[in-house]
C-alpha cells in the first residue's frame, strides 16, 4: 500500500533519556564538538616529550595537559568518550528510524486501493477498448521493455500491477551510519590508549620510536608516551644512511637502508620520507636523523693492495699498524647539520705529515714515501624511525569503502514505484496509473509522464 514518499519516523520514545540519545540535535552537537576540539591537536604539538610541554607552557599548564592527555589528544580518554557517545547516538538514531523503512519495503503494495492511488500527486487515468486481461498482458510487456519487473494480482475491483526500482536505495543512509561506526571502531582498535588502558596490552597497538646508528642493530621500540620498551619480535640493522641536500645545505631527502633480522631470516629494505616499511603489522616511517660524532674512514694502500675501515671520532689519533700510518680528523666544515669537508692529518713516520681538506664521501689520493693512500671519509648518522602498530587500519579502509558505497546509493539512486490498476468495464477497461519516488521527484515526474504516454498509446494486441 502506498504511503508518503518518506517513511515517517516512529513516535518519540517515552523515555526521555532514550529520546535524548536518539535526537538529531545531539548528533549535530557532538559533530560540532568533535570538530572544534580536534583543532587542539593542531595547535598543541602531539606526542612530544613531557619536558617539552613544561619548558614551553610552564609547569601548571603542563600538568593540565597531562590531566586531559592533550599531548596525545586523539587518544585521550575524553576524546574517545565523545566518539563513543557519537557511536551510541548513531545506533539509537538508526534503531529509531530504520524499522519504519523496513516495514515500508515489506509492505503489500498490491493491496493498494483505487482511492489511495488517486491520492498520489503523480497519477493518470484513461480508458482502453481492451478487456482487463488483455490490457494487463499488453501493459506488462510494455513495462518489461521499460526495465520494470511488474507483479500482478487479480482482485474484486480489477487487476493491479506493481513494479519498483532500487528499493534498497532507502538503506543508503544507514549504510553510511554503519560505515562511520566501522571507521570509528577501527580508530579505537588502533588507539594506543585503548590497548594500554582498556585491554591492558600495550603491545596490541602503539606508536614509538626506534633509534639506529649506522651498523647497529635494535629490536626495542620506545613508546612515545613512555613506558617499557616493546619487542616487535624482530630487529632492524641500519646498513647505511644517505642524505641529499639543497645548495644552501638544507636536507632535501634522507633514507635508511636496513636489514630485517627475523629468526635467522634476513631481508633488505629501504625507508625514506613518504616511503615507509611495512612488516608483520608494523609500519616504520623515516621521522628524522641525528648527527653522530663518528666518521667512517676507508683507506686503500698501493701497491700493497691493503685495505682498512675504521670508525673514528674527530680530534683523535688512530693507528693502522698493517699500513704503517697514523691519521685523524683535526677539523671539519659544516653547513647546517651537514658535514661537507673534513681536515685530515696523516703520517707514515717519514717526513712531514700530510694535512689537507677533503670533500666528504669523495676519494682523495695521498702520496707518501711509504706508498699511495686512497682515503674516503663519510660522517655517520643516527636514523630516527617512527614505528606504528595499528591493527584497526584494515577496518578504517573497509569503513571508507563502505561509506563511498553508502553515499553513492544515498545520493545517486532513488526508490521508484509504479502502480497500475486495470478496472473492467462494460466495453473495455479503465486504467489508473500512479507512481512516486523517494528522491529526485522532479526527474521522476518527467519519466512518469513519458511512461504514461507510452502505456496509454494503443498497440497491437499480443
Amino acid at each position: 500500500m502506498p504511503s508518503n514518499p518518506e517513511p515517517s519516523p516512529m513516535s518519540a520514545p517515552k523515555n526521555s533519556l532514550l529520546a535524548f540519545f536518539a535526537s538529531v540535535q545531539l548528533a549535530l552537537f557532538l559533530l560540532g564538538l568533535l570538530a572544534s576540539t580536534a583543532i587542539i591537536g593542531t595547535i598543541i604539538p602531539q606526542n612530544a616529550d613531557p619536558m617539552f610541554y613544561t619548558e614551553r607552557y610552564g609547569l601548571a599548564r603542563a600538568r593540565f595537559f597531562e590531566l586531559l592527555d592533550l599531548g596525545d589528544m586523539y587518544n585521550s580518554w575524553w576524546f574517545l568518550g565523545l566518539l563513543a557517545l557519537f557511536c551510541l547516538n548513531l545506533l539509537m538514531c538508526s534503531a529509531k528510524r530504520l524499522p519504519p523503512v523496513l516495514r515500508l519495503l515489506r509492505r503489500d503494495h498490491l493491496s493498494a486501493s483505487a482511492t489511495q492511488l488517486a491520492a498520489l500527486p503523480l497519477h493518470r487515468t484513461w480508458a482502453s477498448p481492451l478487456a482487463a486481461d488483455a490490457e494487463s498482458t499488453r501493459l506488462r510487456l510494455l513495462l518489461q521493455k521499460q526495465g520494470w519487473r511488474p507483479r500482478e494480482r487479480h482482485r474484486d475491483d480489477g487487476i493491479i500491477l506493481f513494479a519498483e526500482k532500487a528499493p534498497w536505495s532507502r538503506l543508503g543512509v544507514y549504510v553510511v551510519h554503519a560505515s562511520i561506526l566501522v571507521i570509528l571502531a577501527g580508530a579505537v582498535l588502533g588507539s594506543p590508549s585503548f590497548a594500554r588502558r582498556i585491554l591492558q596490552q600495550p603491545d596490541f597497538a602503539y606508536k614509538g620510536s626506534l633509534t639506529l646508528a649506522e651498523g647497529s642493530v635494535s629490536g626495542r621500540i620506545m613508546p612515545l608516551r613512555g613506558g617499557e620498551p616493546l619487542d616487535p619480535g624482530f630487529a632492524l640493522r641500519l646498513d647505511s644512511f644517505d642524505i641529499e641536500v639543497y645548495d644552501n645545505g638544507m636536507p632535501k631527502s634522507y633514507r635508511s637502508r636496513v636489514t630485517i633480522l627475523d629468526q635467522g631470516h634476513e631481508q633488505q629494505a629501504e625507508i625514506a620520507v613518504n616511503k615507509p616499511l611495512r612488516y608483520q603489522g608494523l609500519t616504520f616511517y623515516q621521522a628524522s636523523y641525528q648527527s653522530s660524532p663518528e666518521y667512517r674512514v676507508q683507506i686503500r694502500k698501493e701497491p700493497d693492495l691493503m685495505r682498512t675501515t675504521a670508525i673514528i671520532t674527530a680530534a683523535t689519533e688512530f693507528f693502522w699498524p698493517e699500513g704503517g700510518i697514523s691519521y685523524g680528523i683535526v677539523n671539519r666544515e659544516r653547513r647546517g647539520e651537514i658535514t661537507e669537508k673534513v681536515k685530515l692529518w696523516l703520517s707514515d713516520g717519514q717526513g712531514e705529515a700530510a694535512l689537507l681538506w677533503m670533500n666528504v664521501g669523495q676519494e682523495t689520493v695521498i702520496e707518501r714515501p711509504s706508498g699511495q693512500y686512497t682515503v674516503s671519509i663519510k660522517p655517520r648518522y643516527v636514523s630516527v624511525l617512527q614505528a606504528a602498530k595499528d591493527p584497526g587500519v584494515a577496518l578504517v579502509y573497509a569503513g571508507c569503502l563502505l561509506m563511498l558505497f553508502g553515499l553513492t546509493v544515498a545520493f545517486f539512486f532513488s526508490h521508484r514505484q509504479i502502480f497500475l490498476l486495470i478496472a473492467p468495464e462494460t466495453r473495455g477497461s479503465r486504467l489508473l496509473l500512479a507512481g512516486m519516488a523517494s528522491k529526485n521527484r522532479a526527474a521522476f515526474a518527467v519519466h512518469f509522464a513519458e511512461l504514461a504516454n507510452t502505456l496509454a498509446t494503443p498497440t497491437d494486441s499480443p
